[in-house]
């Protein structure tokens, strides 16, 4: 089962009181179709969800469903640090009918590999629709090894993950060991043309809201074997892989689409806008882009 190679971790809009702005996801949804975008991710780390109510995630689910299942797949953000809180908004996203789930590795509370292997179950045993792990110990302080993802693989409905550990032996590991069907999906946009060496699927992109049409020539172009465009489009798009992480995501990229003339709107505290020699850094970046 496929949900495509380029997937984007999508920012929430808000209105100028922080609240989701509905008309503004709905553009930029149709935006991301028609730059690249197999799928999008709603209400990730990307989409603010520490700061979403189940609600606002409900309501992101709804609109995605209703205007573009059809065009896209359609994914929702429902993991917490709470084994029962994430179950119940996983049964709510599939009621709205999603197409999969993308479930984070709980954070702060620090699990053992038996607590996150259940915790993982669990939720997928809820569901009767796909479940993507997301791994990002960065964030969460928290790794799935490698071993316990091989594990879970073989749950039916458990179908990928989205790694960002950026622990290339681990993810070698993992697609070595998992089925061949499992997706494993770099979850850092500078790590995806290595990843994709090593067997990758493809990428849940934040860097897609701006250059999606060229990530997603950079995932086909090695596919077929074209690996020498691959790496000069990977060593092209360095700068701006790692440009909208000069502050904390999604802080630049929201900046960006801003800038862009795509309005997004600002972040929810305790996220706040960037710093002015950020901000005079982050333009440069975008001129040599032509995003602005």
């Amino acid at each position: 089962m496929s949900f495509g190679e380029l997937i984007t971790a999508m920012v929430t809009p808000f209105d100028k009181n922080n609240k989701i702005n509905l008309e503004k996801a709905s553009q930029l949804m149709e935006y991301l179709v028609k730059n690249g975008s197999d799928g999008i991710l709603l209400a990730g780390t990307t989409g603010e969800s520490a700061t979403l109510t189940d609600e606002e995630k409900i309501e992101l689910f709804n609109l995605g469903v209703k205007r573009f299942k059809s065009k896209t797949k359609i994914i929702a953000g429902t993991g917490t640090y709470d084994t029962g809180h994430s179950v119940e908004l996983s049964i709510e996203a599939q009621k709205a009918g999603v197409d999969c789930l993308l479930c984070v590795t709980p954070y702060y509370n620090k699990p053992s590999q038996a607590g996150l292997y259940r915790h993982f179950e669990a939720i997928a045993s809820s569901v009767k629709i796909p479940v993507i792990i997301y791994n990002v110990p960065s964030r969460t302080s928290c790794n799935i090894m490698a071993k316990t993802v091989i594990e879970l693989s073989k749950i039916e409905n458990i179908i990928g993950i989205k790694e960002a550990s950026t622990d290339f032996k681990q993810i070698a590991e993992i697609i070595g060991g998992a089925d061949e069907d499992f997706l494993v999906y770099s979850g850092n946009d500078g790590d995806t043309l290595p990843m994709l060496s090593l067997g990758a699927h493809g990428v849940i992109s934040v860097a897609s809201h701006l250059v999606g049409n060229e990530i997603k020539k950079m995932i086909r172009a090695f596919k077929n074997g074209k690996t020498d465009e691959a790496a000069k489009l990977h060593n092209w798009l360095l700068d701006i892989f790692y440009g909208i992480f000069i502050s904390t995501n999604p802080v630049p990229i929201k900046t960006a689409l801003n800038l862009k003339g795509m309005d997004a709107g600002g972040v929810r505290l305790p996220l706040c806008e960037m710093t002015e020699e950020e901000l005079s850094l982050f333009k440069k970046i975008l001129g040599k882009y032509k995003v602005i």
